[in-house]
């Protein structure tokens, strides 16, 4: 029994045998891993075709999306510019329309004014005393000279307007003189 090629040989038999066990369970297993190794080959295949074109749709879209953002921003900036053109505007009727009512209460009351002035009776024409320019004698020299004298007023005259001012002055002087 100490044989020992019985049992090296009997070690080599259940090493080979396991081994083809191995090999007969492991088969199935590696053609399972082909398969799915093909699959992600067409997988990559397929990824590697339509992806680029995704990801350049989805930048696009990116870029689209920012366009309208700003287009949208631009319009809510201009509906704004136009509500506060509406708002000046109403601003504006509301001012005319003042303007209108003060006007036309204006109009009413000059229409009145004229309607009485109108309707009133006509006081009667008093003669006058006095000639036309035409038809009065012209001035001699003398006459004149004694109407420019009366129109002139004195120095003394202008500044009298003041008297309280010149109340004091005059208070001061007649307090020298006095002296």
């Amino acid at each position: 029994m100490i044989d020992p090629l019985f049992w090296l040989g009997l070690s080599l038999l259940l090493v080979a045998t396991s081994l083809t066990a191995v090999l007969v369970a492991a088969i199935p297993a590696l053609q399972e891993l082909a398969r799915a190794a093909r699959s992600a080959e067409k997988l990559f295949d397929t990824l590697s075709r339509e992806l680029p074109p995704t990801l350049e749709a989805i930048r696009v879209t990116g870029l689209e999306i920012t366009d309208l953002t700003d287009d949208v921003s631009e319009g809510v900036k201009s509906a704004n510019q136009v509500v506060k053109q509406v708002d000046q505007s109403l601003d504006n009727a509301r001012i005319q329309a003042q303007n209108l009512q003060v006007g036309t209460r204006s109009i009413f009351v000059g229409a009145k004014a004229a309607w009485r002035n109108f309707t009133r009776q006509k006081p009667t024409r008093r003669t006058s005393d006095r000639l036309p320019s035409n038809e009065k004698p012209p001035l001699t020299l003398r006459e004149r000279e004694v109407l420019k004298q009366e129109n002139r007023r004195s120095k003394a005259e202008v500044y009298r307007v003041n008297d309280g001012y010149n109340d004091a002055a005059s208070w001061e002087t007649n307090f020298d003189d006095e002296d």
